[in-house]
């Protein structure tokens, strides 16, 4: 029943997000300052991790090819298939999940403890509204991040393959070129934006629901980081299964 509570919660909160708008001068501001802090301040990390998660992903796949039958430039393919379809959507957001998600429900729960958010109500401020609509709007941009991922991870597979000696720079780019389906661009960037959402409201929950004091907020923080990686493994089968399944 508690699972069940929560979750009529949650949606309860996305609803009254949207009810008594702050003034669009305050909101503004709020924005641009969450787009630096969840985008902007994720970029370094997000481009740390693609470059060199796509050249072990060439790697590895040049290890497993050592058929001679096999031509290689299917090294370039499965580094492209890889990065676009599973690594940099589903992946990335899982590490979001800990960088974003536990600085959105810690930023959110220290509120709560420090009464902050009780003088918003007090002041007749929708404080959904106030913490939580800025930062969805924020990580609505949150694609464009998953976009370099995607640059980044083929171009680090590229130097992995040329400089360590696994294939040719030519057939590299022919595995890149090979098959290419747009509707793949299509369906990653729709599952970026769908756990763009997650990553702002279900550590926004966490953090504005929550009871106690500071050691309460880190709980709050592990706790978010849980079940916004869970919400988005389970939203990544079922995503997968209802666009790219026969």
């Amino acid at each position: 029943m508690a699972y069940l509570h929560n979750i009529g919660s949650y949606f309860l909160m996305i609803a009254e997000m949207f009810r008594k708008p702050t003034k669009w001068s305050v909101m503004k501001q709020l924005i641009l300052k969450d787009i630096d802090d969840l985008i902007i301040g994720s970029l370094g990390i997000i481009a740390f991790i693609s470059f060199f998660v796509g050249g072990v992903i060439t790697i590895q796949t040049a290890l497993n090819i050592d058929n001679p039958l096999i031509p290689k430039y299917l090294v370039g393919f499965a580094t492209r298939q890889s990065v676009v379809l599973e690594f940099a959507p589903t992946f990335t957001s899982i590490i979001m999940a800990g960088k974003v998600g536990s600085f959105i429900t810690s930023s959110i729960g220290t509120m709560r403890v420090t009464e902050q958010i009780d003088a918003l109500e007090v002041m007749g401020i929708n404080s959904l509204n106030y913490l939580v609509f800025p930062k969805t709007i924020a990580l609505m941009l949150y694609p464009f991040a998953i976009a370099i991922g995607m640059f980044l991870g083929i171009l680090g597979g590229m130097a992995a393959c040329v400089y360590g000696g696994y294939s040719t720079l030519a057939d590299y780019i022919v595995g890149i070129q090979t098959d290419f389906e747009v509707f793949h661009i299509i369906y990653s960037f729709i599952k970026t934006f769908i756990f763009a959402i997650v990553l702002a409201t279900i550590p926004s929950f966490h953090g504005y629901y929550m009871k106690g004091g500071a050691l309460e907020v880190g709980k709050a923080s592990t706790t978010s980081f849980v079940w916004t990686a869970v919400v988005i493994i389970l939203l990544n089968y079922i995503l997968t299964d209802m666009m790219l399944g026969q």
